[in-house]
């Protein structure tokens, strides 16, 4: 999934940023997984997460360790009933139970 569209005229880093944490928005992303899913230097992650994080797309939770970023709310497409309806049953359990 990929994030709204208002928030795709970005730099393409930060896209990139947003479009993975949106495709795991429920338990977040670590910088490390973040980096691995996006494919590019650290150095080039972090001034994006700060970018977003100032914007206020992103939201980072240190309650437990390790540290996790998400998606802000208004970020995060809803899901309708025909996206939902074009899924196969194998791809809704696989998201639901990741393996």
């Amino acid at each position: 999934m990929q994030a709204k569209r208002e928030y795709r005229d970005r730099d393409e880093t930060e896209v990139a940023v947003l479009d993975a944490l949106v495709d795991r928005s429920e338990e977040g992303m670590t910088v490390f997984e973040l980096r691995s899913g996006v494919g590019v230097a650290i150095d080039e992650i972090e001034p994006a997460l700060a970018n977003l994080k100032d914007a206020g797309l992103i939201r980072v939770e240190n309650e437990k360790n390790p540290l996790r970023i998400y998606p802000a709310d208004h970020v995060v497409p809803e899901t309708t009933d025909r996206e939902e309806n074009s899924r196969s049953l194998f791809d809704r359990i696989r998201e639901r139970f990741p393996f």
